[in-house]
């Protein structure tokens, strides 16, 4: 992968993957709203919007596989996360197709079925189930991932992603932390791994509590190397009726669409 472009690199997780994915011979393509005034060697920075088609072809052009994470990154209003999330997503698989840009790599989310139990073990092809509107559109990514690599043969893997951060900030997220470094390395196996197809595969690291499957993971050559245990006694125990779902407190009343 000699340039992947990186969509929504601004934002939390595309930091942290702008430290963890350059190799030798790498140029990461970094898009987004705001311009980062940090650009590295071996970096280039497009100002513009996953929802502009044309930007994003333009973008696509000669680029390996695209890291796709722009959008909204949380519960928003259903206009918002249409536009952002759901056409979004929709431009970048269409203008990587238009591109020949042969892979690409979608930042889904457990939202898709935060309305699941969380039993032991929780399989990467847990059916959707979404707690929000967030949710939603992270199903409709995965199904637009679907499309695009039968009809257009695009080799897709969509991340189920959970509590990616620093430290884990609560006692749900001791199960369900994906590290900084380990979200490097989920994507990077993402990004080299043979001929994928179309998979679905849970982003989270080698947590003493997790209860999500690795086997996908593993298939794709991801090798988790943190546990969030190491921080178990700052965060405690204390747990919320919500924590049974595998979206958490995405599955509580909080998150209500008021009237």
């Amino acid at each position: 992968m000699t340039t992947v472009l990186v969509t929504g690199a601004a934002g939390r997780i595309g930091g942290y993957l702008r430290a963890r994915l350059p190799r030798p011979g790498r140029t990461l393509r970094l898009l987004d709203i705001t311009t980062p005034d940090d650009v590295g060697q071996h970096e280039e920075a497009i100002t513009g919007s996953v929802t502009d088609l044309d930007a994003m072809v333009e973008a696509c052009t000669g680029a390996d596989a695209v890291v796709h994470l722009g959008g909204q990154s949380g519960e928003a209003a259903w206009d918002h996360i249409l536009a952002t999330n759901i056409h979004g997503t929709y431009v970048a698989f269409e203008a990587a197709r238009r591109a020949g840009v042969p892979r690409v790599v979608f930042a889904s989310s457990n939202h898709v079925a935060g309305f699941r139990p969380a039993l032991d073990p929780v399989p990467d092809d847990l059916p959707m189930r979404p707690d929000t509107f967030y949710g939603v559109s992270k199903v409709t990514g995965e199904a637009l991932g679907s499309l695009y690599h039968d009809r257009y043969g695009l080799d897709v893997v969509c991340l189920r992603i959970g509590t990616c951060s620093d430290t884990p900030p609560n006692a749900r997220a001791l199960a369900t932390w994906l590290s900084p470094d380990d979200c490097g390395r989920l994507v990077e196996a993402a990004l080299t791994c043979r001929s994928p197809g179309f998979r679905i595969v849970w982003g989270v690291s080698a947590n003493t509590r997790r209860v999500w499957s690795l086997t996908g993971a593993h298939e794709i050559g991801y090798r988790a190397q943190d546990d969030a245990e190491v921080f178990a006694a700052e965060v405690g125990d204390r747990t919320a009726d919500t924590d049974g779902y595998v979206g958490g407190e995405f599955a509580g009343p909080a998150y209500d669409t008021p009237d």
